[in-house]
């Protein structure tokens, strides 16, 4: 009977302890002191924040017209809306800018559309993180994964990534990021002159 007790107590220590792990907020990655994803929240209060985040928008209230399609970030909701010129609507879950002095709002539209990115880091990123690579080519280490939209303001684009985790953080230093799957389709759909509008 006390070997039993004693396995029974070491089995709910086992879950306990396996349960706190689990629920414990993931700490952010830090490169040179500057954090490279935000601490997650409790568990209750994302859930509700994402299941706002989520609803479906109508274009009309921010765009005149659909011509070449439309575009809209929600940098709060972390979402990507596009409304194909058909009126076909998507909705994607996107990473975000880390901070709001790296938030660009305001209208632009997709300039160029590139297939096989590559990815220099900014000369703002390079004095943050000086340990960075200068260049990296098109591939799984490339951060802005397998397809990228270049946007109207330099520097600025929405693309893939490979670190799935970033989706749905505020982690990026001004891009909004896409899983590849997702950033596949919108590539395919959007054109250059696609306007986007990030609120």
């Amino acid at each position: 009977m006390a070997d039993w007790s004693k396995n029974k107590l070491g089995r709910r220590a086992f879950l306990a302890g396996s349960a706190a792990v689990l629920a414990t907020p993931a700490l952010a990655q830090s490169v040179n002191g500057v954090a490279t994803t935000e601490i997650e929240r409790e568990l209750n209060t994302s859930v509700r924040r994402n299941i706002s985040s989520f609803r479906t928008l109508d274009w009309q209230p921010y765009f005149s017209n659909l011509n070449k399609g439309a575009v809209l970030v929600d940098i709060s909701s972390r979402a990507l809306h596009y409304w194909q010129p058909s009126g076909i609507y998507h909705l994607y879950p996107c990473s975000v800018p880390l901070t709001e002095d790296l938030t660009r709002r305001g209208r632009t539209t997709i300039t160029l559309k590139d297939p096989a990115p590559d990815w220099r880091p900014t000369p703002a990123m390079k004095i943050r993180n000086p340990e960075w690579p200068d260049y990296v080519g098109p591939g799984p280490d490339n951060p802005l994964g397998s397809r990228a939209m270049h946007l109207g303001w330099q520097y600025y684009r929405i693309h893939g990534t490979h670190d799935t985790r970033k989706i749905g953080r505020r982690s990026s230093n001004g891009c909004i990021g896409l899983y590849n799957e997702h950033v596949e389709q919108l590539y395919e759909m959007a054109q250059v002159g696609t306007q986007v509008l990030l609120i």
